[in-house]
């Protein structure tokens, strides 16, 4: 990286923004995260067997409303992020960062997404829109001050792995407007996304320290003045036990056959945290996940355990389940 790259004032060129490159600050590409979503439509269908008169629709609009409503976030977080990105190694080349941006124009392109999103949501079901309320709310909280919640260590990441368990509800609540997910399942899920933002600063931290230093690492995000290799890998250990024990106790109590699959779950974990050790690891462009031939074998695994075990009973796990107490011979 050229040293004038790491200047903001010299990142930011005079060129004017044409639509197709306002456009792009709405991340289209980003849309494959909500994946995260199918859980949720899955456990929901399996746990409580809602009637699927109009499920296709409430899918499709649903998914729409949801990336729309990403896409608003991502809008106001490339806005907001423009000074921060023009020290980071490869998001200098942003299109805020690059080009001269109207902030009229950024902030209807925002209420645009952010109404159709609603709109849309509204369509689905009063459960699916307050859900998305919240996930529009989140993306607030995270980008904007005075919470502006990215800034503050540790609570960058829990605030932004909120995301997780609202896009589990989001599509739970594509199918039922009745109820939402056990809480235990949702601590579960937002311990997971913690893990994974986790392992992307874990991976930041490796890469651009080394290659640039800490000091340009910590002028691009002001929480990195309070972490360390060690602390981000230790944060990792913990929001995986946190997962691992929630989604325990989730499978425990729904469904035991459930508990079949959490080994694959395991691998899941593993994969990423040992791709978030490689240099220029996708860890930290989680949106091209699906690049990683292992990452994407753990998840299919561990999907299509979760799968299987939904619709087929194995009463010798109740058996095994039961209290057994072998009792001394004092004779």
């Amino acid at each position: 990286m050229q040293a004038d790259n790491c200047n903001p004032s010299a990142a930011i060129a005079p060129l004017r923004a044409t639509l197709n490159e306002y456009l792009a600050i709405a991340r289209f590409d980003h849309a494959s995260k909500h994946v995260f979503v199918l859980p949720g439509i899955i456990l929901a269908y399996t746990l409580l067997q809602p009637p699927l008169d109009h499920a296709v629709a409430a899918i499709v609009l649903g998914f729409i409303s949801a990336i729309a409503i990403a896409s608003a976030n991502y809008v106001i977080n490339e806005w907001l992020d423009r000074e921060f990105d023009a020290f980071h190694p490869t998001k200098y080349k942003r299109t805020a960062v690059r080009l001269s941006l109207s902030p009229h124009l950024v902030y209807l392109e925002y209420a645009v997404f952010a109404v159709t999103g609603l709109l849309l949501a509204a369509t689905v079901g009063t459960s699916f829109f307050y859900t998305s309320v919240l996930f529009l709310v989140s993306g607030l909280i995270y980008n904007v001050k005075p919470a502006r919640s990215k800034d503050v260590p540790y609570l960058d990441v829990i605030s932004e792995s909120v995301n997780n368990p609202i896009r589990l509800t989001l599509g739970w609540t594509m199918l039922d407007q009745v109820t939402l997910p056990p809480s235990s399942l949702l601590l579960g899920y937002w311990a997971a996304g913690a893990f994974l933002m986790g392992a992307k600063r874990l991976s930041e931290y490796r890469d651009i320290s080394s290659s640039a230093g800490v000091d340009l690492l910590q002028r691009y995000r002001r929480s990195f003045r309070s972490y360390t290799a060690e602390s981000l890998t230790v944060s990792c250990l913990l929001y995986a036990m946190i997962s691992a024990f929630f989604i325990a106790v989730f499978l425990t109590k729904y469904r035991l056959e459930y508990i079949v699959a959490l080994p694959f779950i395991a691998i899941l974990f593993a994969s990423y945290l040992w791709l978030s050790l490689l240099k220029d690891s996708i860890a930290q462009r989680p949106e091209r996940m699906f690049r990683s031939r292992r990452l994407v074998g753990a998840l299919i695994l561990a999907i299509s355990s979760i799968v299987a075990v939904s619709f087929v009973d194995l009463p010798w796990l109740y058996d095994l389940s039961e209290p057994s107490f072998k009792p001394v011979d004092t004779r």
